[in-house]
């Protein structure tokens, strides 16, 4: 009775202790502003004051959900509901009081994320026509382009597959929002800026 007692009391603890750890450490980084310091610079300056949430005029920002670990409630971008529209002033850095969002000059100079496309779930890359994160990209034709070429075995059809140049892309999210695959997921996903590639 006592031994089924304390192996129920380590159990719950061991619970407890893995739902506080869920919570303090990141289970995904979050998709963060444009101009966000590298290498922890934005997580020792962001008060999390929310002006850049208030400044974005496409609502595109809001807090981090308590997942983020020690990003909880700062600004990030969920790009499947609202992707960042790279605004020509950048409303957000302007609105930052504590410089953790750095100037940028121009949209080619973010650098949010990259995108990755999941090749078995992308239309294009089964043979069909879509092309929609290709149009939408704010930097169609060097963040991404489309690369022509005959379907595998397929006599008929051509693949017309859209190209990431990570140099290039930005992170903004469009592609992601605008995707047209959405069971189970979009076919496309930001890998947010120090994210490893091993984490796709």
């Amino acid at each position: 009775m006592k031994i089924t007692s304390i192996i129920a009391a380590c159990l719950a603890g061991a619970a407890a202790v893995k739902a506080a750890y869920d919570v303090a450490a990141p289970s995904a980084l979050p998709l963060l502003p444009p101009g966000a310091r590298p290498e922890g610079g934005f997580e020792s300056l962001c008060v999390k004051c929310g002006k850049c949430i208030e400044a974005c005029p496409y609502q595109s920002l809001h807090p981090a959900p308590a997942s983020a670990g020690a990003l909880a409630g700062a600004p990030c971008v969920d790009a499947r509901i609202q992707a960042c529209r790279l605004c020509a002033e950048f409303p957000c850095i302007e609105a930052c009081p504590t410089g953790a969002l750095a100037p940028v000059e121009s949209k080619a100079d973010v650098r949010m994320g990259v995108a990755v496309i999941d090749e078995d779930t992308c239309l294009s890359f089964q043979g069909m026509r879509c092309e929609v994160c290709y149009r939408v990209c704010p930097l169609i034709d060097e963040a991404i382009t489309i690369d022509y070429r005959k379907r595998e075995g397929d006599a008929l059809h051509a693949v017309f597959a859209p190209i990431i140049d990570e140099e290039k892309c930005v992170g903004c999210g469009l592609c992601v929002e605008r995707c047209v695959v959405s069971d189970p997921a979009p076919a496309i996903r930001i890998r947010p800026t120090g994210e490893p590639e091993a984490a796709q």
